[in-house]
Formats: C-alpha cells, structure tokens, sequence
C-alpha cells in the first residue's frame, strides 16, 4: 500500500510541474524568411520576396520576435505565409527555437 501511495503521489507531483510546460504563450513580431532575417521583418517585406527566399534560397519561413530581437521556426509555414507584411501576434508554445504554433493574427495597433 505505501509504494502505491508514493507512486501515485510522484504522478501527481509531476504532472503539476509538467502542465506549465505546455502552456500557450504569445510573441508580437513579424513573419520574414531566414534569408532575410531581421531585414524582412517590416511592412515592406512582401510574400513573394519571403516565398522566393524561402524556397529558391534553401531559407525557411520564420518569425522574428520584437521582445529578444531572436528568429523563430515555425510548425504552420503555410499558414505563416499569409502575414508577411504585418506585425503579428503569435500564439502557440516554445519547443527549442521552434514554435508549435495555435494561432497567427494581425498584432493589435
């Protein structure tokens, strides 16, 4: 009975440290390319340019973060494509310099 005890009471003392983990965060910055880096994350930087360096230039789709000045891969680059251009806000959670991404949308003003 008490290895059941402690075992169930180890479970529970991980799974409390474990859920903070996951837990959704959210970066404002823009989409850009890996090509272009910090110099695509701007108004001017256009879809076509992110799409060309992204896939002509053996670059990726990314997510430059305002807070830390850091890129950032990102899980949804289909979806990520449609942002060029706008500050975004992205929501998802970090797993090393990827983010698993929940939602991308317009930042607000």
């Amino acid at each position: 009975m008490r290895k059941v005890s402690i075992a169930v009471l180890v479970v529970l003392v991980v799974a409390l440290f474990a859920v903070p983990m996951f837990a959704s965060e959210s970066w404002t910055g823009w989409i850009t390319d890996s090509h272009c880096g910090a110099k695509g994350a701007n108004a001017k930087h256009t879809k076509e340019c992110a799409e060309k360096c992204a896939h002509e230039k053996g670059g990726k789709v990314v997510f430059y973060n305002n807070a830390d000045k850091k890129l950032y891969d990102l899980d949804k680059t289909d979806e990520a494509l449609g942002h060029v251009g706008h500050e975004v806000k992205v929501t998802g959670t970090l797993d090393g310099t990827t983010i698993k991404v929940e939602s991308i949308e317009k930042a607000a003003k």
